[in-house]
């Protein structure tokens, strides 16, 4: 069984590596032009930015907790939270070094989450992987012993025809000899042939 070779671009293998950091540095980047933008020291910006994290990180807390326990819900709302407080820090301190340190920490957390979907990925991937090799194989090993066992059968009915073909020569040509006894044949048990005339001149 042949299967198509599948060979994806390298810019889409690396994609999930760097996503984590992409999107915490989009945010940061966001939240400095918004803080020259006038969001420094505003008020009434960082409260928003404070209610709009604390809905999310809520949203999170009932979506793992809830009946189905939705990862991926509670995942996004987590992260989302996570960077509407780093927006908020970043529109409103003063000064780059603490939006940095918590860039640095969502940073390491987002590598800390999306390691644990790598690591399930992985195992789920090597999984299929060996279930697939195990089936190719059972299906081979199938494949030839079917194979050996009609070369086998064929082989069987090659040998019956050629020896029942020389067997017939065989007798043809001992049936043409002079003295040939029929009966002779009848006795050791193979099948009677009619009687000629050895005696008759031609």
């Amino acid at each position: 069984m042949n299967e198509p070779l599948i060979q994806r671009h390298w810019v889409a293998l690396a994609a999930p590596k760097v996503a984590p950091a992409i999107a915490t540095s989009t945010v940061l980047i966001l939240g400095r032009i918004w803080n020259a933008n006038g969001a420094e020291h505003s008020t009434g910006n960082a409260a928003l930015m404070v209610i709009l994290a604390a809905g999310a990180a809520t949203a999170g807390a009932f979506a793992s907790a809830g009946r189905a326990g939705d990862s991926v819900i509670a995942g996004t709302a987590f992260a989302t939270s996570g960077g509407l407080a780093l927006a908020g820090v970043a529109g409103y301190a003063d000064g780059l070094p603490l939006p940095l340190l918590l860039w640095a920490v969502a940073t390491t957390a987002a590598y800390g989450i999306a390691a644990r979907y790598w690591r399930t990925d992985r195992r789920d991937t090597v999984g299929y992987e060996r279930q697939t090799t195990t089936r190719r194989e059972e299906h081979s090993h199938v494949e030839r012993v079917e194979a050996l066992r009609a070369g086998a059968q064929i082989e069987v009915a090659r040998s019956g025809a050629a020896y029942a073909e020389q067997l017939a020569t065989a007798l043809i040509t001992r049936a043409a000899l002079p003295g040939f006894n029929p009966q002779a044949l009848t006795d050791s048990g193979l099948p009677e042939l009619p009687a000629t005339d050895t005696t008759k001149e031609h």
